[in-house]
């Protein structure tokens, strides 16, 4: 249980205010240990309490127990209570009790933190007053890149410099010792000729290894974990790279967990962010100063969602809101709805975590839960394990739910007691649950509350299915992926289409990889990741692919090596289950080895394609293929050159892996042959259910999750060695291209500025429906020719030295460059894709900063003009921050991504909508106008302003424009 004081709230703590001062001190009730206390809401005796939802019960209780008079008031808890007539109408306060960052995002809160504390000291002010109010875990995840990928390590940069290892030196372990070959060849595909004589050796006849070496005869891959793993090279130079390329990151980070107070930085090579939130943060209850209370979360990541499947209420907010709540202001929202998802039937035997998840998500994006709050009942969900619970949480965003809810029952009572907790947790746990009634049992239908709605869905109907090939809502039944894909080359370009003529779809294009011949068509698969978003830390899923592997390597079946295989466990634990069950082997010998922990392809931060497959791709104008087993697949994410991507359950992803192509019906086309010309269909080595199950149990014991507890506790021997000074404020390096202090505060003073109008604006871009937060502010690489591409190489810095824009975040002149910065981003102005936009007094294009930074210093105010679905995707506060270094000051859409609109008004962003059927077309706008929008003394939302437009060319024609904040 997390120490400390009580966090009743930060007002609360500043008043002084004490229990006995408690305007709810009344509900004040004693757990039977006798020991811990806790505010029961069921001793208001009001019968609305036991009929509301459970995820609302959390919030009536967070409601009572931090009510201040000045935050939350008593009006506040009076509305949850009345949330049946409440809900959509009345705004309510919500204080976590903890916040969870990743390092893309977290960096941001943290150097402006640091840069608050700089600001506050010049005012004559003790910067230690800066400081996190809420307890904040920030988990170093998102800064692993795939450098290095199998006998590639012999061609990949040096991270100590140069271009390559020494040649001199010999290899860490002899060829001998390797795991064997995938068919005959060990080479991931990295840039360059491969070597090694792995990759000349003949496969055998059916392309079986002779034997599959066991990963106990390797050397240890990660500090944290005493099981070894696969390639240890392999993770261990792509760990060496991570900490060189992110020294001066992880040299902040380590001063921030030392100079905040109730901050802690869990060290790279962990797992990911959502993981480690599950095996070692989550806890259901929390317990300071003898006060017991339900366990919850904001955090930045948009998988924060996922703990809500272990009964814990949380989700993702904006980085700048998040700031808030770290130092003490509570989370806003308005009362949602709540939608009862009601599960019935027997789960198919077919069907892993990702086919339910997908299932759910399709039916749930048709009934339109957009901003609501979905709570799972019925006596379906007992048929969920907590990991396939978690799956289906961490999907919500993609079906635009602000949480999808799983009450606590006896099935997380078993996964918490699988993950180490003692019988007098457990005990605690669900003596308090009960007594709150937060508590369910899914048999049991008297206990169902009421809800906004019910959407009832029948698990028995799920089937295998992919997802794409451009978003994730577009499901494609297993069965009829082969039709669809082909349909997918006949139709137009959009969401599904490609539009390639039917005399170029049979193109093959031949090319050369490790001295052999092999030839790509459209639909052929060059990236097949089992990577760490969504589902590969659920053990059914992640044993049910290895498994497979397993068979289809008995079999003689192998991968083709030119394809890009990784696997990205979310942490180590995961790792050491697959190695206990037997299946890492052979995960290995079908290339799917182990590249490190955290997100790597998920976020484009995957190898480069072989060369020769890249310039096969471009010959051909091919329509390759990714397969992934992430959440969300925006096209050009995962690699420029891919256009179709297709998001998969693991033992998917190394199925069409084998097969090599996605244009393939596994009902009646082999995956491959044996060495006796058997033919091998996927049904032969798809495991049972059973199966899965058994070996599940064998293998995940508590004993791996105390393991990862200890050695996480403990740290690394990279991370310990990290020296920062001891000092209350941040020791800028003007030298450094990471870390620069942000101007956000240079003008700080002790009165707020009046909001002020914006006169003759010009519109910086004009854009269509649907711009992700991809779109504005990239997360992936940072392209050669870029605007930040520029001024890093102002810096003398090389390409290889770039890292990406997530990895840079903590840098305002990096980050403000690579806002718009999206190869993928389509300005109406210039009518093709890329970073461009028009420079409207001088007629010329040119790229976004650049464009923005001449009506700087005109001193024009910008606007951007936008369509449907403005800043959706996930969070990252440099999608508002960017912007609005740029000079822009407005956004006028035709509707908002709600999480996004929050960023833009905490920056000083306006976001305007258009009235109802109104758009840039229908109000005939060509975006070349100048545009001011008087802002009124008082402005609330809804409010409805007019924008008044004015035409260049002559004669100069204007006109009002009514638009609404939103």
């Amino acid at each position: 249980m997390r120490s400390g004081p009580v966090l009743i709230s930060a007002a609360v703590m500043a008043l002084g205010a004490t229990l006995k001062e408690h305007p709810y001190r009344h509900l004040i009730d004693t757990l039977k240990d006798g020991n811990l206390k806790f505010f029961n809401p069921r001793k208001l005796d009001d019968p609305r309490y036991d009929k509301l939802p459970l995820s609302i019960r959390v919030l009536l209780e967070a409601a009572i127990r931090n009510c201040d008079g000045f935050y939350t008031k008593e009006e506040d808890v009076q509305n949850i209570l009345d949330w049946q007539q409440q809900q959509q109408r009345a705004g309510v306060p919500f204080s976590p009790a903890r916040i969870l960052l990743q390092d893309f995002t977290g960096i941001p809160a943290m150097v402006d933190l640091a840069a608050m504390r700089d600001a506050v000291a010049k005012h004559g002010v003790d910067p230690d007053l800066v400081n996190p109010k809420c307890p904040t875990d920030l988990i170093v995840d998102h800064s692993l890149q795939i450098d290095y990928s199998k006998c590639a390590i012999q061609n990949a940069p040096n991270p100590g410099g140069g271009d390559s290892p020494n040649p001199s030196q010999p290899p860490s372990r002899s060829a001998a010792a390797r795991p064997p070959s995938r068919g005959g060849s060990q080479c991931g595909g990295q840039r360059g000729s491969c070597s090694k004589a792995a990759c000349s050796d003949p496969p055998t006849s059916s392309g079986r290894p002779a034997s599959v070496q066991q990963i106990e005869n390797t050397p240890l891959l990660c500090p944290f974990h005493l099981q070894p793993v696969s390639e240890v090279e392999t993770a261990l130079k792509n760990q060496e790279m991570e900490l060189q390329r992110n020294k001066e990151r992880l040299h902040f980070f380590k001063w921030c967990s030392r100079a905040f107070k109730n901050v802690n930085v869990v060290p790279p090579d962990v797992g990911t962010v959502h993981q480690v939130n599950l095996e070692y943060l989550s806890r259901v209850v929390q317990v300071s100063d003898d006060l017991i209370y339900p366990d919850s979360v904001v955090g930045t990541d948009s998988h924060t969602t996922m703990i809500n499947g272990l009964g814990i209420l949380g989700w993702g907010v904006g980085g700048i809101e998040c700031e808030a709540v770290m130092l003490g202001q509570p989370a806003s929202l308005t009362l949602p709805q709540v939608v009862g998802c009601k599960l019935v039937g027997c789960i198919n035997p077919l069907a892993t975590s990702i086919d339910i998840v997908l299932g759910i998500t399709k039916h749930l994006r048709q009934a339109g839960i957009s901003g609501k709050f979905v709570e799972f009942f019925g006596p379906g969900v007992s048929q969920l394990s907590a990991p396939d619970r978690t799956t289906i949480a961490n999907m919500c965003p993609e079906y635009n739910a602000t949480i999808s809810f799983f009450p606590v029952d006896h099935v997380t009572l078993e996964h918490f007691k699988k993950t180490n907790f003692t019988e007098k947790k457990l005990e605690l746990l669900e003596s308090y649950m009960k007594a709150v009634n937060l508590f369910r049992s899914y048999e049991e239908s008297s206990e169902e509350p009421q809800f906004s709605e019910v959407i009832e869905i029948n698990l028995s109907a799920m089937v295998p299915h992919v997802s794409g090939p451009k978003r994730p809502q577009d499901r494609v039944a297993v069965s009829s992926m082969k039709e669809d894909f082909q349909s997918c080359l006949n139709e137009k370009v959009g969401f599904k289409g490609f539009h390639v003529s039917k005399e170029k779809q049979d193109t093959r294009v031949p090319f050369l990889h490790c001295g052999q011949e092999y030839q790509l068509v459209h639909g052929s698969v060059v990236i097949a990741a089992v990577i760490s978003c969504t589902n590969n830390c659920n053990p059914s899923v992640m044993l049910t692919a290895g498994l497979l592997a397993k068979k289809a390597v008995e079999a003689g079946l192998v991968v083709k090596p030119y394809i890009r295989t990784s696997l990205a466990p979310g942490s180590g634990m995961v790792t050491h289950y697959l190695n206990a069950s037997g299946v890492l082997p052979y995960f290995n010998q079908l290339g799917f080895e182990v590249i490190g922990y955290g997100c790597a392809t998920c976020v484009g931060n995957t190898a480069p394609l072989p060369e020769a497959v890249v310039d096969a791709i471009k010959k051909g104008d091919l329509v390759a293929c990714g397969v992934l087993s992430g959440n969300r697949h925006f096209e050009g994410r995962l690699c420029d050159c891919v256009r179709a991507n297709y998001l998969a359950s693991p033992p998917l992803v190394v199925a069409y892996a084998i097969a090599g192509t996605v244009g393939i019906d596994f009902e009646k086309e082999p995956l491959g042959s044996t060495s006796e010309g058997k033919e091998v269909y996927l049904r032969d080595i798809w495991p049972s259910r059973e199966e899965v199950q058994q070996t599940e149990e064998d293998t995940i014991i508590s004993s791996i999750f105390k393991d990862l507890r200890r050695r996480m506790e403990k740290g690394n021997t990279f991370w310990n060695k990290i020296e920062c000074p001891d000092s209350r404020l941040f020791p800028w390096d003007h030298k450094s291209t990471y870390i620069r202090s942000p101007p956000f505060f240079s003008k700080l003073g002790k009165e707020i500025p009046a909001p002020q109008s914006i006169e003759n604006a010009h519109a910086l871009l004009f854009l269509g429906d649907k711009v992700t937060t991809d779109h504005i502010s990239p997360a992936g690489s940072i392209a050669r020719v870029s605007a930040a591409a520029k001024y890093l190489q102002s810096k003398r810095l090389t390409p290889r030295e770039f890292n990406s824009y997530g990895a840079r975040r903590g840098n305002d002149a990096v980050m403000t460059r690579g806002t718009f910065a999206s190869i993928k981003l389509h300005n109406r102005f210039i009518g093709k894709t890329g970073p461009k936009t028009l420079h409207i007094p001088s007629g010329q294009t040119l790229d976004v900063f650049e464009a923005a930074d001449r009506y700087q210093r005109d001193g024009t105010p910008l606007i951007i003009l936008a369509g449907k679905d403005y800043g959706s995707g996930n969070s990252r506060d440099w999608v508002a921050k960017g912007p609005y270094l740029l000079g822009v000051r407005a956004v006028i859409a035709e509707s908002f991504e709600k999480l996004h609109r929050k960023q833009l008004v905490g920056m000083g962003i306006m976001p305007l909508q258009f009235l109802s059927g109104q758009n840039a077309d229908t109000l005939e706008l060509s975006g070349k106008e100048r545009f001011s929008i008087a802002l009124p003394e008082s402005l609330s939302p809804g409010q409805q302003l007019a924008v008044k437009v004015r035409a260049r060319a002559p004669p100069p024609v204007s006109k009002s424009v009514p638009c609404s904040p939103r």
